[in-house]
């Protein structure tokens, strides 16, 4: 059998698992060790005296890639990340943001749910994490608005879909992990994240403010904040707006010049930033243990997953999979922007049954290669390619398209994931009302993943002048 063969097979057979309800982690890595030995196995003619040298060397091909990529200083951007998002929490600074975005904007029609896009926004631009971000503003912003009588799927629907733009606007942990994969730089997919993920805002403050307007019940604006009280409001997000210009400076540098340092070292004194305003808020032993716990929780979930999806990704290195992929992928006679859609059609149909890192994790190294072989390879020119874009603005095009496909995948049925997470914060709402919640947000996305499609210079811009 050959090698492309066994990596059809091993693949399938990982996907059975996945779909039986095994951790993608596991299934993955027992997928990529399996694989291995088979590999290894058949190169030695299916010998029974030569399995054992076969298992020897598929182990340690396995086991050499946790400490290979795990020890990357990129990923370290990954716990710095999310700490910094738990602190905020316990610091009490989400609500201090979302008190701000209240008395300043919930005049419009569905203002607090407009609110709580943009304070999720401004959240998310010191999180990495669309699970967390979820949870913390089910809690703080569905009360004030089932208060009012807010219709209370349409409430959390506006929590879980808010909650996906934190896999998008910087500290994004989705993107840091696909710069790993793909072998991009961090600092520019991090910079390439801001204006879709404020784009992405907009699109969902649209669509709440069309349908407050057309259902006058949905969501009643709330009026009655002097101005003295939205003025006294500011200084309690004024911290989160102080990260967010400490992570950009590290990542790029508005004020001219090289940027600070690297975006490791932006996400450590952020983090050390919000750990000295929460001391000052009068965080205690007890929030802040809770943090770190947390953190170290979700952290570790995302490197297993890394480790058992890197080891599938060395089997499809061995069985030169990316590689078929990508040779058939070009020879279709089809226009390479339509085949570009039907993979991000793919995306949204492979979301509704993984979630969001492990979909990425196991798909892009055969994606990503195939897209840019449509493109016209790594080093093609912008005037030459088939996108318009060179090989390293494609590669970040590409990559802040699946992380919003990404976005997309935790809202829709049945995985959605951070609409488990909002029904599993409030007693008073079933997953089904989530879901239904959820709907018209579906189309929200849909319009940003096209414009998206259609305008790459939104996603480019900020990148093309780091360059």
């Amino acid at each position: 059998m050959e090698p492309i063969d066994i990596g059809l097979w091993v693949t399938g057979i990982m996907l059975v698992l996945v779909v039986l309800g095994m951790r993608v982690a596991f299934a993955a890595g027992l997928a990529g060790l399996v694989g291995l030995v088979w590999i290894f196995w058949a190169k030695f003619g299916y010998d029974p005296s030569r399995f054992g040298k076969a298992l020897t060397i598929a182990v340690k091909t396995a086991g050499q890639v946790p400490h290979s990529k795990v020890s990357s200083q990129a990923l370290s951007l990954i716990p710095t990340f999310i700490l910094i998002g738990y602190l905020a929490y316990y610091a009490g600074l989400t609500r201090a943001l979302f008190e701000a975005a209240k008395r300043w904007i919930a005049w419009l029609p569905g203002g607090l749910a407009v609110s709580t896009v943009f304070a999720t926004a401004g959240f998310a631009a010191v999180s990495g994490a669309s699970v967390a971000t979820s949870a913390v503003f089910a809690r703080i912003a569905i009360p004030e608005m089932l208060a009012i009588g807010y219709n209370k799927r349409f409430a959390a629907g506006v929590v879980a879909a808010a909650g996906t733009l934190a896999s998008l606007i910087p500290p994004s942990a989705i993107l840091v992990i696909y710069a790993i994969i793909v072998e991009q730089d961090v600092g520019k997919l991090l910079l390439a994240g801001f204006i879709p993920g404020a784009f992405s805002a907009v699109v969902y403050v649209t669509l709440i403010i069309g349908i407050a307007l057309i259902f006058k019940n949905v969501g009643p604006p709330v009026r009655g904040f002097t101005w003295r009280q939205r003025f006294e409001a500011l200084p309690g997000a004024l911290p989160i707006i102080f990260v967010v210009v400490i992570i950009i400076c590290f990542v790029y540098n508005p004020f001219g010049g090289d940027a600070w340092g690297t975006p490791t070292e932006g996400g450590a004194l952020g983090a050390f930033v919000v750990f000295c305003m929460a001391l000052w808020r009068g965080m205690k032993w007890a929030e802040f243990k809770s943090a770190l716990l947390e953190t170290a929780k979700l952290t570790v979930m995302i490197f297993t997953i890394i480790w058992g999806v890197l080891i599938y990704v060395r089997f499809l290195g061995f069985a030169d999979l990316p590689g078929a992929f990508s040779d058939w992928i070009t020879s279709l006679e089809m226009s390479p922007m339509v085949i570009l859609i039907c993979i991000l059609l793919a995306y949204a149909v492979l979301g509704m049954f993984m979630d969001a890192i492990g979909m990425l994790l196991l798909t892009l190294p055969v994606v990503y290669p195939a897209v840019m072989a449509l493109n016209g390879g790594e080093t093609v020119a912008a005037a030459d390619s088939a996108f318009g874009m060179s090989g390293t603005m494609c590669a970040i095009w590409f990559g802040i398209l699946v992380v919003k496909m990404a976005e997309f995948c935790l809202i829709t049925p049945p995985i959605g994931l951070n609409c488990f997470v909002v029904a599993g914060v409030r007693d008073d709402l079933s997953v089904q009302d989530v879901f239904r919640g959820v709907m018209p947000f579906f189309i929200a996305d849909g319009v940003t993943i096209a414009l998206l499609v259609a305008f790459p210079g939104i996603v480019l811009y900020l990148p093309m002048l780091a360059q």
